[in-house]
């Protein structure tokens, strides 16, 4: 597959997740999850005017581009005019709400003084491989690529092709000579050409095409489905759609933003609303799955890949769905997705697809699982239902047990009452402990290094005064809980142990991770590298306050290193990851660092810059390039997104 990095607009209704370039060309179409699957190698458009050679809509030296969406939703606007021909192509990119089918269409206008006679091609070759091989079917409208499990059916409304080519169309496309006698044919890249004819000087012609992924069925049904979509009245789709996202986004107007005064204000109000567009885009809509962002690097050349679900950074998002009156997305993340998803012994993998199903993982993070119980007591905090906390009281005391069995395991701190220690479990835990771990240790939330890590403990930690103030709440509020005194025992009991455990794990960060040279917090037992991600211990996990000293001077040594000449912060120190970069993420961390501590001024300094790099439709990235400014990796990051909307909350 083709190596297609940055996804600089994204679109799509429930099931459908669609990319694009800056310059309008179709990267990726994922149907019916948004992580799986995706089609397209490449889909290709162009025009050949009054016998030209090809001239391709996404990458020409005399186009000129101009891209921008519809106020408040997810239809994408692409202008191209072609400088030399004077031709202007208005592309109109959306994704029906009710239907999923994806419209495309095109508005030739002839800005020139001559009659221009166009033709419009598709080149589009698919995924395709030895257990699922493609082929192609040409029909009146356009045609139906498939394989043994899938059809991929591009169409027009209203219009038939004038030529076509299934097998060798890689040859001729480029001087638009395409020309095939076969109707049907062993080809993953096939072409088909639109004759538009003559459009006069300032005269207009639109085409509409669509696209609609389904299952390989009998052909006459993929040919009724076809006609029938080939009836939709698509004018009358377009102005529901645009109407559809713009309620979406007064809707979720969680935080009342109030319309701009400036510029500045004006580019805060776009990453908002952006946020609102783009998280129902990340989201399975049956089980509230979310991915980490839009797919980027298929063949594994510079990451793990990024669409899939991973608990962490759902968990961060959920917090912002909440602020942005999204909860029953938020309830059916916990009560559907972590269910489904939490293994016997009570903890999360590193990643799931948004389906459920584990994905391809490459080691244990322990914050996964402490950040779900951590996300169930904040979710409970925004809509104060008790019933939500006891539907997933099991849930969390599965996880908890885990935790606590990894914390004893990993730093030999139990909890337990030394008048009842239980000698037979200790003979079986001392020969673990003579042979080897029973857990696998932990990675950082970097996936990057192995070992002991703050922010782990932190999340544990966290998860454990969560499970704690639960338990609060259903002693206080459910009746079964107040009749039931053995049930009552066991919680007080347990109880005793976290708590127990807490200041365990609070002695064992003083006296393992604070550097005495340093005079700083470091991020492990190991390496004592600088990270950002320290700051979880204030926030959120909230296991140090802002203002104690040792928490001042770790700033203070986050701010010598991590810090760079643009006002970006890196994500630790020698971070090599796609050239050291900051990370919006490290920034918003800073920001809401300074928030806790009350000094606004030099928490709108590190929020302005994530302002600011944004991209120009107000997406942010998981890393901004430090010379251009400008998003230039995992465009579309939800965890960047959530902690803009949980910094912006704080701000306003």
């Amino acid at each position: 597959m083709e190596n297609k990095y940055l996804n600089e607009a994204i679109i799509g209704n429930k099931q459908m997740l669609v990319t694009y370039t800056s310059k309008g060309e179709l990267l990726r179409a994922y149907f019916p999850s948004k992580d799986n699957r995706q089609y397209i190698n490449y889909f290709h458009t162009g025009v050949k005017i009054n016998n030209s050679d090809l001239i391709y809509l996404h990458d020409d030296i005399n186009n000129v581009y101009r891209q921008y969406y519809d106020t408040d939703t997810n239809v994408l606007n692409t202008e191209i005019t072609n400088t030399y021909f004077n031709l202007k192509v208005v592309q109109i990119d959306f994704v029906l709400i009710k239907e999923n089918v994806l419209v495309k269409r095109y508005i030739f206008m002839n800005d020139a003084k001559i009659d221009l006679d166009v033709d419009f091609y598709i080149h589009s070759e698919l995924l395709s491989d030895l257990n699922n091989y493609v082929g192609c079917k040409v029909i009146d409208s356009g045609m139906i690529q498939y394989a043994h499990d899938f059809t991929f059916s591009t169409f027009a409304k209203g219009q038939k092709i004038s030529r076509h080519q299934i097998n060798g169309s890689k040859e001729t496309i480029k001087r638009g000579e395409i020309y095939d006698k076969d109707y049907i044919g062993m080809s993953n890249d096939s072409s088909i050409c639109y004759s538009l004819g003559t459009i006069k000087p300032l005269e207009k012609k639109v085409l509409d095409m669509c696209i609609v992924i389904g299952e390989n069925q009998n052909i006459s049904e993929i040919e009724d489905e076809i006609e029938r979509i080939t009836k939709i009245d698509l004018n009358k789709e377009y102005v529901k759609t645009k109407s559809y996202w713009r309620k979406y986004v007064k809707d979720h107007n969680g935080l009342n933003y109030k319309e701009p005064k400036n510029a500045y204000e004006e580019k805060i109000y776009d990453i908002y609303k952006r946020s609102i567009l783009l998280f129902p885009l990340l989201t399975n809509s049956e089980t509230g799955g979310i991915i980490a962002a839009p797919e980027i690097d298929e063949n594994f050349t510079q990451c793990g890949r990024y669409a899939y679900c991973w608990p962490r950074d759902a968990v961060f998002i959920t917090k912002a769905l909440d602020i942005l009156k999204m909860d029953k997305e938020t309830e059916k993340f916990y009560k559907i997705f972590c269910k489904k998803t939490q293994s016997k012994n009570g903890m999360w993998e590193q990643r799931f697809f948004t389906d459920g199903n584990l994905a391809p993982c490459w080691g244990y993070q322990v914050d996964e699982t402490a950040s779900v119980v951590y996300g169930i007591y904040e979710h409970y905090k925004k809509i104060k239902s008790e019933k939500f906390l006891k539907d997933n009281l099991h849930m969390c005391e599965k996880a908890i047990d885990f935790l606590k069995k990894y914390i004893q395991d990993w730093l030999n701190i139990n909890g337990k009452d030394e008048n009842k220690r239980d000698i037979v479990q200790e003979e079986i835990e001392n020969k673990y402990k003579k042979e080897g771990h029973r857990y696998h240790i932990s990675y950082d939330l970097w996936e990057m290094c192995e070992g002991i890590h703050l922010y782990s403990l932190a999340s544990i930690y966290a998860a454990f005064e969560c499970i704690i103030n639960i338990y609060k709440v259903l002693g206080k509020n459910v009746s079964d809980f107040e009749n039931n005194r053995l049930k009552e025992e066991k919680i007080q009991k347990n109880e005793r142990e976290i708590k127990a455990i807490q200041l365990g794990i609070k002695k064992y960060i003083e006296e393992n991770m604070y550097d005495e040279q340093r005079k700083s917090y470091v991020r492990n037992s190991q390496d004592k590298k600088m990270d950002i991600s320290i700051l979880g211990a204030v926030t959120p996990f909230n296991l140090f306050k802002p203002k104690e000293k040792k928490m001042q001077n770790t700033v203070e040594m986050i701010n010598l290193n991590l810090r760079t000449y643009t006002g970006g912060y890196q994500r630790f120190e020698q971070d090599n990851y796609r050239n050291a970069n900051p990370w919006p993420i490290a920034n918003l961390w800073m920001t809401l660092y300074y928030l806790e501590s009350g000094e606004k001024k030099k928490a709108k300094e590190c929020f302005d810059f994530v302002v600011r790099t944004a991209g120009k439709h107000g997406f942010l990235g998981e890393q901004v390039d430090n010379e251009m400014l400008k998003p230039n990796w995992a465009i579309g990051l939800g965890w960047s997104h959530a902690m803009f909307i949980i910094a912006l909350e704080k701000i306003l």
